[in-house]
């Protein structure tokens, strides 16, 4: 069997284009396309540097931990969304602004970019689980 470079390139593309983070530029675009729509309960995944530590309050549903996330590549516009996860279900998750971080959870629509919330497993199983990625450790 044969294969020009032609098509050793075009496989080459193919198999490094699978290995792309999830997070990568096209979700942050999905993401970006949501705030601009003005969409809310859209799951979404998305990838950037966290801006900013914002802390850890109590509410009725337990201990949330907030960030801003400034979302990475051309397509997510320098937009910058909240991002709280449920520390009572995730363990804390050790960020600092400048922090390389993938997310995935239900975004809901703001005009100043809106939040990111179910990043975690639903321990009732009523809603598609979320993660936060920091380098190699998943909190879910």
């Amino acid at each position: 069997m044969t294969f020009s470079i032609a098509k050793l390139l075009l496989l080459a593309v193919f198999a490094l284009g699978g290995c792309a983070p999830a997070g990568g530029d096209a979700a942050n675009a999905a993401l970006y396309d949501a705030w601009a729509g003005h969409r809310s309960r859209v799951e979404v995944t998305a990838s950037g540097s966290v801006a900013r530590v914002l802390g850890t309050r109590s509410g009725p549903s337990g201990s949330h931990e907030g960030f801003l996330l400034h979302l990475r590549g051309a397509a997510g516009h320098g937009l910058t969304v909240r991002v709280e996860t449920n520390v009572d279900i995730t363990g804390p998750v050790p960020l600092g602004a400048g922090d390389d971080v993938e997310v995935r959870g239900e975004y809901l629509y703001d005009e100043r970019g809106g939040l990111i919330h179910y990043t975690h497993h639903d321990p009732r199983g009523r809603h598609p689980g979320g993660f936060v990625r920091v380098g190699k450790r998943v909190y879910m």
